[in-house]
């Protein structure tokens, strides 16, 4: 059996950006979305425990599948070997700006139409 792919997703959720590691992904049937499915952590056995995947793994515990707004993508890799899955902050000390989503065109409508 060939090995399976394993992708690295990060994305951002709220004022964090989540690192996690899938087997599959694909683009939704849900319009804007991304479904992730098939989480992939790393062995409990370790001695050192990372609080960052630790958190992850409590907020995917029980997750068969996660749709992702495609304009939370940061960037999606396909990698080797799962890494260390990790949370990231993003809120700048010294910004009061936050961007807004973009959410793009619905289906079936043409830029410039009215």
């Amino acid at each position: 059996m060939a090995n399976q792919p394993v992708y690295k997703v990060i994305f951002q959720n709220g004022s964090q950006v989540f690192e996690v590691f899938a087997r599959q992904i694909y683009q939704s049937d849900m319009w804007g979305f991304i479904e992730v499915e098939e989480f992939v952590f790393g062995e409990r056995s370790q001695i050192l425990v990372d609080p960052g995947e630790e958190k992850l793994k409590n907020e995917f515990n029980g997750v068969k599948r996660s749709y992702i707004p495609m304009q939370a993508i940061i960037r999606i890799d396909e990698v080797d070997k799962e890494g260390c899955s990790k949370v990231s902050s993003v809120t700048p000390a010294d910004s009061n700006v936050t961007s807004l989503p973009f959410a793009g065109l619905n289906p079936g409508q043409k830029g410039g139409e009215e």
